[in-house]
Protein backbone atom coordinates (compact mmCIF):
# COMPACT_ATOMS: atom_id res chain seq x y z
CA UNK A 1 0.00 0.00 0.00
CA UNK A 2 2.31 2.83 -1.13
CA UNK A 3 -0.15 6.22 -0.61
CA UNK A 4 -2.24 6.71 2.43
CA UNK A 5 -5.64 5.97 2.13
CA UNK A 6 -8.56 6.76 4.60
CA UNK A 7 -11.82 5.13 4.58
CA UNK A 8 -15.08 6.82 6.49
CA UNK A 9 -17.74 4.50 7.42
CA UNK A 10 -21.41 5.78 8.69
CA UNK A 11 -24.14 3.11 10.26
CA UNK A 12 -25.51 2.24 13.30
CA UNK A 13 -23.72 0.22 15.95
CA UNK A 14 -25.39 -2.18 18.49
CA UNK A 15 -24.62 -4.32 21.08
CA UNK A 16 -24.81 -8.26 20.65
CA UNK A 17 -25.97 -10.36 23.06
CA UNK A 18 -25.29 -14.21 23.10
CA UNK A 19 -25.53 -17.22 24.63
CA UNK A 20 -22.49 -19.44 25.46
CA UNK A 21 -21.49 -23.37 23.90
CA UNK A 22 -24.47 -22.79 21.51
CA UNK A 23 -26.86 -22.97 24.03
CA UNK A 24 -30.52 -21.75 23.12
CA UNK A 25 -32.10 -17.99 23.94
CA UNK A 26 -34.73 -19.56 26.32
CA UNK A 27 -32.72 -21.97 28.38
CA UNK A 28 -29.63 -19.60 28.83
CA UNK A 29 -28.68 -17.93 31.98
CA UNK A 30 -25.88 -15.51 30.46
CA UNK A 31 -25.41 -13.62 27.63
CA UNK A 32 -21.83 -12.63 25.97
CA UNK A 33 -21.54 -9.12 24.79
CA UNK A 34 -20.19 -7.73 21.56
CA UNK A 35 -20.20 -4.88 19.27
CA UNK A 36 -20.61 -4.55 15.75
CA UNK A 37 -22.41 -3.13 12.95
CA UNK A 38 -22.18 -3.42 9.09
CA UNK A 39 -20.81 -0.47 8.06
CA UNK A 40 -18.37 -0.47 11.26
CA UNK A 41 -17.31 -3.54 11.47
CA UNK A 42 -16.20 -2.93 7.54
CA UNK A 43 -13.97 -0.42 9.45
CA UNK A 44 -12.77 -2.43 11.61
CA UNK A 45 -11.30 -4.78 9.42
CA UNK A 46 -9.75 -2.00 7.42
CA UNK A 47 -8.26 -0.99 10.44
CA UNK A 48 -6.72 -3.97 10.95
CA UNK A 49 -5.10 -4.61 7.59
CA UNK A 50 -3.31 -1.10 7.96
CA UNK A 51 -6.07 1.67 6.52
CA UNK A 52 -6.64 4.65 8.42
CA UNK A 53 -10.31 4.46 9.19
CA UNK A 54 -13.29 6.65 11.06
CA UNK A 55 -16.66 5.57 11.76
CA UNK A 56 -19.62 8.45 12.38
CA UNK A 57 -22.52 7.47 13.90
CA UNK A 58 -25.01 8.42 16.81
CA UNK A 59 -24.41 6.23 19.95
CA UNK A 60 -26.58 7.31 23.54
CA UNK A 61 -24.41 9.47 26.26
CA UNK A 62 -24.49 6.25 29.07
CA UNK A 63 -21.86 3.92 29.29
CA UNK A 64 -23.35 1.49 26.82
CA UNK A 65 -22.88 4.28 23.98
CA UNK A 66 -19.31 5.23 25.92
CA UNK A 67 -18.43 1.41 25.61
CA UNK A 68 -19.10 1.20 21.83
CA UNK A 69 -16.85 4.25 21.50
CA UNK A 70 -14.38 2.40 23.16
CA UNK A 71 -14.87 -0.95 21.35
CA UNK A 72 -14.08 0.82 17.96
CA UNK A 73 -10.95 2.93 19.43
CA UNK A 74 -9.48 0.12 20.53
CA UNK A 75 -9.38 -1.66 17.31
CA UNK A 76 -7.98 1.78 15.73
CA UNK A 77 -10.97 3.08 13.89
CA UNK A 78 -11.54 7.01 15.18
CA UNK A 79 -14.69 8.23 16.44
CA UNK A 80 -13.63 11.64 16.38
CA UNK A 81 -17.58 12.42 14.77
CA UNK A 82 -19.52 10.19 16.58
CA UNK A 83 -22.75 12.09 18.26
CA UNK A 84 -23.49 11.27 21.46
CA UNK A 85 -27.79 11.72 21.67
CA UNK A 86 -30.69 9.83 22.23
CA UNK A 87 -31.99 7.18 24.76
CA UNK A 88 -30.70 3.55 24.32
CA UNK A 89 -28.14 1.39 21.71
CA UNK A 90 -29.82 -0.71 19.53
CA UNK A 91 -29.71 -4.51 20.45
CA UNK A 92 -29.74 -7.37 18.48
CA UNK A 93 -29.37 -11.00 20.10
CA UNK A 94 -27.66 -14.10 18.41
CA UNK A 95 -28.75 -17.46 19.11
CA UNK A 96 -25.83 -19.74 17.18
CA UNK A 97 -26.82 -22.62 15.44
CA UNK A 98 -25.78 -25.75 14.90
CA UNK A 99 -25.64 -28.56 12.09
CA UNK A 100 -29.33 -28.80 10.85
CA UNK A 101 -30.32 -26.35 13.74
CA UNK A 102 -30.09 -22.47 12.05
CA UNK A 103 -28.71 -19.36 13.88
CA UNK A 104 -31.06 -16.94 15.14
CA UNK A 105 -31.17 -13.12 15.76
CA UNK A 106 -34.34 -11.10 17.34
CA UNK A 107 -33.92 -7.77 17.15
CA UNK A 108 -34.03 -5.01 19.92
CA UNK A 109 -33.33 -1.98 18.08
CA UNK A 110 -36.81 0.34 17.65
CA UNK A 111 -36.48 3.77 18.56
CA UNK A 112 -32.23 3.82 19.28
CA UNK A 113 -30.14 6.91 19.30
CA UNK A 114 -29.62 6.04 15.83
CA UNK A 115 -33.02 5.83 14.63
CA UNK A 116 -33.55 9.71 16.55
CA UNK A 117 -30.45 11.33 14.54
CA UNK A 118 -30.85 14.65 13.25
CA UNK A 119 -28.87 14.81 10.28
CA UNK A 120 -27.72 18.48 10.93
CA UNK A 121 -25.68 17.15 13.51
CA UNK A 122 -23.03 15.93 11.06
CA UNK A 123 -20.78 18.25 9.20
CA UNK A 124 -19.88 16.18 6.41
CA UNK A 125 -17.63 18.46 4.53
CA UNK A 126 -15.18 18.29 7.51
CA UNK A 127 -15.67 15.24 8.08
CA UNK A 128 -14.47 13.50 4.86
CA UNK A 129 -12.48 16.40 3.97
CA UNK A 130 -9.43 13.93 4.63
CA UNK A 131 -11.01 11.17 3.41
CA UNK A 132 -10.25 8.98 0.06
CA UNK A 133 -13.09 6.61 0.36
CA UNK A 134 -16.76 6.43 1.73
CA UNK A 135 -18.84 3.19 2.83
CA UNK A 136 -22.42 2.87 3.58
CA UNK A 137 -24.59 -0.18 3.51
CA UNK A 138 -28.79 -0.62 2.88
CA UNK A 139 -29.41 -1.06 6.20
CA UNK A 140 -28.94 2.34 7.28
CA UNK A 141 -31.32 3.79 4.94
CA UNK A 142 -33.82 1.46 6.11
CA UNK A 143 -33.91 2.53 9.94
CA UNK A 144 -35.80 6.23 9.75
CA UNK A 145 -36.24 8.52 7.53
CA UNK A 146 -33.51 11.02 9.45
CA UNK A 147 -31.36 8.13 9.00
CA UNK A 148 -31.70 7.84 5.67
CA UNK A 149 -31.21 11.70 4.85
CA UNK A 150 -28.14 11.52 7.41
CA UNK A 151 -26.75 9.08 4.76
CA UNK A 152 -27.68 10.82 1.25
CA UNK A 153 -25.93 13.99 2.53
CA UNK A 154 -22.80 12.11 3.42
CA UNK A 155 -23.04 10.35 -0.02
CA UNK A 156 -23.88 13.45 -1.96
CA UNK A 157 -21.02 15.30 0.23
CA UNK A 158 -18.47 12.58 -0.65
CA UNK A 159 -19.20 12.93 -4.28
CA UNK A 160 -18.88 16.50 -4.30
CA UNK A 161 -15.25 15.76 -2.91
CA UNK A 162 -14.46 12.80 -5.10
CA UNK A 163 -14.60 9.72 -2.95
CA UNK A 164 -14.58 6.17 -3.88
CA UNK A 165 -18.42 5.56 -2.61
CA UNK A 166 -18.98 1.64 -1.61
CA UNK A 167 -22.33 0.39 -0.90
CA UNK A 168 -23.61 -3.50 0.50
CA UNK A 169 -26.90 -2.51 -0.39
CA UNK A 170 -28.11 -5.20 2.15
CA UNK A 171 -32.20 -5.08 1.53
CA UNK A 172 -33.49 -5.76 4.94
CA UNK A 173 -38.01 -6.30 4.40
CA UNK A 174 -38.57 -5.99 8.27
CA UNK A 175 -37.01 -2.63 8.51
CA UNK A 176 -38.54 -0.54 6.34
CA UNK A 177 -41.18 0.74 8.51
CA UNK A 178 -41.59 4.28 8.43
CA UNK A 179 -43.61 4.74 5.62
CA UNK A 180 -41.66 4.66 2.64
CA UNK A 181 -40.35 1.45 0.33
CA UNK A 182 -36.88 0.83 -0.58
CA UNK A 183 -37.49 1.41 -3.85
CA UNK A 184 -38.34 5.00 -3.39
CA UNK A 185 -35.06 5.83 -1.29
CA UNK A 186 -32.71 3.60 -2.42
CA UNK A 187 -32.24 4.78 -6.23
CA UNK A 188 -31.06 8.66 -5.00
CA UNK A 189 -28.23 6.40 -2.68
CA UNK A 190 -26.71 4.01 -5.43
CA UNK A 191 -26.91 6.56 -8.18
CA UNK A 192 -24.15 8.25 -6.91
CA UNK A 193 -21.90 4.90 -5.44
CA UNK A 194 -19.13 3.57 -7.13
CA UNK A 195 -19.36 -0.17 -6.46
CA UNK A 196 -21.64 -2.35 -5.04
CA UNK A 197 -22.32 -5.49 -3.20
CA UNK A 198 -25.93 -6.77 -3.95
CA UNK A 199 -27.87 -10.07 -5.18
CA UNK A 200 -30.65 -10.48 -7.22
CA UNK A 201 -33.25 -9.82 -4.39
CA UNK A 202 -31.61 -6.63 -3.54
CA UNK A 203 -31.71 -5.71 -7.55
CA UNK A 204 -35.17 -6.26 -7.47
CA UNK A 205 -36.49 -4.57 -3.91
CA UNK A 206 -34.27 -1.61 -4.49
CA UNK A 207 -33.61 -0.50 -7.47
CA UNK A 208 -36.10 -2.50 -9.19
CA UNK A 209 -34.61 -4.31 -11.55
CA UNK A 210 -35.77 -8.22 -12.24
CA UNK A 211 -33.74 -10.83 -13.55
CA UNK A 212 -32.98 -14.17 -13.28
CA UNK A 213 -29.17 -14.43 -14.18
CA UNK A 214 -26.49 -11.95 -12.19
CA UNK A 215 -24.74 -11.30 -15.15
CA UNK A 216 -27.84 -9.33 -17.20
CA UNK A 217 -29.16 -7.95 -13.84
CA UNK A 218 -25.50 -6.33 -13.59
CA UNK A 219 -25.60 -4.49 -16.91
CA UNK A 220 -29.28 -3.32 -16.11
CA UNK A 221 -27.98 -1.99 -12.79
CA UNK A 222 -25.49 -0.20 -14.68
CA UNK A 223 -27.58 1.29 -17.62
CA UNK A 224 -29.69 2.69 -15.07
CA UNK A 225 -26.65 3.75 -13.07
CA UNK A 226 -24.09 4.46 -15.02
CA UNK A 227 -21.62 5.85 -11.81
CA UNK A 228 -21.46 1.94 -10.77
CA UNK A 229 -18.52 0.52 -12.09
CA UNK A 230 -18.06 -2.57 -10.22
CA UNK A 231 -20.88 -5.12 -8.86
CA UNK A 232 -19.99 -8.44 -6.55
CA UNK A 233 -21.90 -10.39 -4.59
CA UNK A 234 -21.39 -13.68 -2.33
CA UNK A 235 -22.63 -17.41 -3.34
CA UNK A 236 -23.38 -19.01 -0.20
CA UNK A 237 -24.55 -23.63 -0.18
CA UNK A 238 -25.80 -24.51 3.00
CA UNK A 239 -25.52 -27.87 3.87
CA UNK A 240 -26.27 -27.49 7.62
CA UNK A 241 -25.49 -23.98 10.25
CA UNK A 242 -21.82 -25.26 10.47
CA UNK A 243 -20.74 -26.73 7.29
CA UNK A 244 -20.81 -23.84 4.28
CA UNK A 245 -19.13 -23.49 0.69
CA UNK A 246 -18.78 -19.98 0.22
CA UNK A 247 -17.08 -18.29 -3.12
CA UNK A 248 -17.75 -14.68 -4.91
CA UNK A 249 -18.50 -13.60 -8.11
CA UNK A 250 -17.60 -9.72 -9.85
CA UNK A 251 -18.77 -7.81 -12.79
CA UNK A 252 -16.44 -5.01 -14.04
CA UNK A 253 -18.38 -3.99 -16.90
CA UNK A 254 -16.57 -7.01 -19.31
CA UNK A 255 -16.86 -10.20 -18.02
CA UNK A 256 -18.02 -11.91 -14.99
CA UNK A 257 -15.29 -12.58 -12.53
CA UNK A 258 -15.44 -15.67 -10.38
CA UNK A 259 -13.51 -16.90 -7.10
CA UNK A 260 -12.06 -19.94 -5.28
CA UNK A 261 -14.35 -22.07 -3.80
CA UNK A 262 -14.04 -22.43 -0.09
CA UNK A 263 -15.43 -25.14 2.35
CA UNK A 264 -16.64 -24.16 5.87
CA UNK A 265 -17.09 -27.69 7.72
CA UNK A 266 -16.55 -26.25 11.09
CA UNK A 267 -18.26 -23.04 11.25
CA UNK A 268 -17.96 -20.76 14.55
CA UNK A 269 -19.83 -17.54 13.46
CA UNK A 270 -20.86 -16.17 10.37
CA UNK A 271 -21.82 -13.10 11.35
CA UNK A 272 -19.87 -10.02 9.86
CA UNK A 273 -18.36 -12.37 6.78
CA UNK A 274 -20.31 -9.80 4.09
CA UNK A 275 -18.83 -7.33 5.81
CA UNK A 276 -15.32 -9.07 5.79
CA UNK A 277 -15.85 -9.28 1.68
CA UNK A 278 -16.21 -6.20 1.81
CA UNK A 279 -13.41 -5.14 3.40
CA UNK A 280 -11.24 -7.29 1.40
CA UNK A 281 -12.94 -5.75 -1.88
CA UNK A 282 -11.61 -2.16 -0.61
CA UNK A 283 -7.99 -2.71 0.35
CA UNK A 284 -7.54 -4.72 -2.84
CA UNK A 285 -9.18 -1.60 -4.63
CA UNK A 286 -7.66 0.89 -2.94
CA UNK A 287 -4.03 -1.16 -3.48
CA UNK A 288 -4.59 -0.90 -7.30
CA UNK A 289 -4.72 -4.96 -7.61
CA UNK A 290 -6.32 -6.39 -10.49
CA UNK A 291 -9.92 -7.26 -9.67
CA UNK A 292 -9.42 -11.04 -10.06
CA UNK A 293 -6.65 -10.75 -6.76
CA UNK A 294 -9.09 -8.16 -5.01
CA UNK A 295 -11.76 -10.77 -5.58
CA UNK A 296 -10.15 -13.79 -3.95
CA UNK A 297 -8.51 -11.62 -1.62
CA UNK A 298 -12.55 -10.41 -0.47
CA UNK A 299 -13.52 -14.11 -0.35
CA UNK A 300 -10.19 -15.26 1.68
CA UNK A 301 -11.11 -13.09 4.46
CA UNK A 302 -14.81 -13.69 4.04
CA UNK A 303 -13.72 -17.64 4.56
CA UNK A 304 -11.54 -16.56 7.65
CA UNK A 305 -14.16 -14.63 9.37
CA UNK A 306 -16.09 -17.80 9.67
CA UNK A 307 -13.69 -19.24 12.26
CA UNK A 308 -13.57 -16.02 14.25
CA UNK A 309 -16.36 -15.11 17.15
CA UNK A 310 -18.17 -12.09 17.24
CA UNK A 311 -18.60 -9.40 15.04
CA UNK A 312 -15.39 -8.23 13.76
CA UNK A 313 -12.85 -10.72 11.99
CA UNK A 314 -9.67 -10.00 13.24
CA UNK A 315 -7.26 -10.78 11.05
CA UNK A 316 -4.61 -9.43 9.17
CA UNK A 317 -3.74 -8.94 6.04
CA UNK A 318 -0.66 -11.92 5.58
CA UNK A 319 -2.99 -14.84 7.43
CA UNK A 320 -5.48 -13.88 4.48
CA UNK A 321 -2.56 -13.83 1.76
CA UNK A 322 -1.61 -16.96 3.31
CA UNK A 323 -4.86 -18.49 3.02
CA UNK A 324 -5.25 -17.25 -0.89
CA UNK A 325 -1.47 -19.11 -0.87
CA UNK A 326 -2.94 -22.37 0.32
CA UNK A 327 0.31 -22.59 2.75
CA UNK A 328 0.31 -23.00 6.37
CA UNK A 329 -3.69 -24.00 6.16
CA UNK A 330 -5.17 -25.32 9.67
CA UNK A 331 -0.96 -26.09 10.95
CA UNK A 332 0.03 -25.00 14.59
CA UNK A 333 2.43 -22.14 13.73
CA UNK A 334 4.85 -21.76 16.70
Amino acid sequence: MKKKQKVVSFGEVMMRLSPPSFERLVQAKQLEVNFGGSEANVTVSLSRFGIETEHVTQLPDNDFGKATVSHLQANGVSTKHIHLGGNRIGLYFLEQGANHRSSRVVYDRADSAFANISPSSFDWDEILKDASWFHWCGITPAISEAAAETCFNAIRTARKLGLKISADINYRRNLWQYGKSANEVMPALIAESDVVIGGLPDFENCMGITSSDFTDACKKVQQKFPSVSKIANTERVSIHSSHNKISAMMWDKRALLQSKEYELTTIVDRVGSGDAFMAGLIYGWLANWKDQETLEFAIAACALKHTVPGDINFVSVEEVETLMKGVNVGKLLR
